[in-house]
């Protein structure tokens, strides 16, 4: 029997909250172990509980959503946080990418959609709304300086099927099984991606991917 993904769920109405768990442990995979209202509580149960995802709210007393995430990525990497919001705002966006959160939704997401991205962040992937992931892109392609692209080397065949394996949210061993390699090969592999990028995580990979091109989140 597989394990089913622990979750602490943090949300600071109770009527969104109920939603929120019915949708998520109708899927059968996932079970909510602890509710928030606020984003204090919500980092002392990630501390207590331990949980595989966290899906927090942005605005919320006490301590918001983005210093939530921020504390716990700090204490907590291997904690991975799903943002669920109905806010789109760009500050609300890269202030919580940029505290580490992996993956942003918003809540005009249908209950698929939301269990697709706690099972994609689950995995090691990166969860962004259609409406975030196009955000995400005009800034990366912004923000960038001219004649920035060139400063990056290019990634190689192998490299580019690691990174959009891992752009569905894969792990390293499935990433390993679908390219018949092993998953310390797929370590490499995404070792070389961040250097070649840059990037600290598989969400910074991803980030860089999108502008390029190389990936599209549905």
């Amino acid at each position: 029997m597989t394990r089913q993904i622990r979750v602490v769920l943090a949300d600071d109405h109770a009527v969104v909250r109920q939603g929120i768990r019915q949708f998520m442990e109708e899927a059968g995979d996932i079970e909510v172990i602890a509710e928030a209202e606020d984003g204090a509580e919500a980092v002392r149960l990630v501390e207590a509980h331990q949980p595989d995802v966290a899906v927090l709210d942005i605005r919320m007393p006490e301590v918001t959503g983005v210093e939530a995430t921020r504390r716990i990525k700090e204490r907590f990497p291997q904690v991975r946080v799903l943002v669920l919001t109905a806010y789109d705002d760009d500050p609300y966006v890269f202030a919580l990418l940029q505290a580490g959160a992996d993956g942003y939704v918003l809540k005009t997401a249908s209950g698929d959609e939301l269990v697709r991205a706690v099972r994609t962040v689950h995995q090691g992937g990166t969860a962004l709304s259609p409406e975030i992931a196009a955000k995400v892109v005009r800034q990366a392609v912004s923000g960038r300086p001219e004649g920035a692209a060139d400063q990056v080397e290019s990634l190689t065949d192998r490299e580019l099927d690691v990174l959009r394996l891992a752009a569905q949210g894969l792990t390293n061993r499935a990433i390993g099984h679908e390219l018949g390699i092993s998953h310390r090969t797929v370590q490499g592999h995404m070792a070389n991606i961040y250097g070649k990028l840059g990037a600290n995580s598989r969400t910074e990979a991803v980030t860089e991917a999108l502008r390029r091109g190389w990936i599209v989140i549905e």
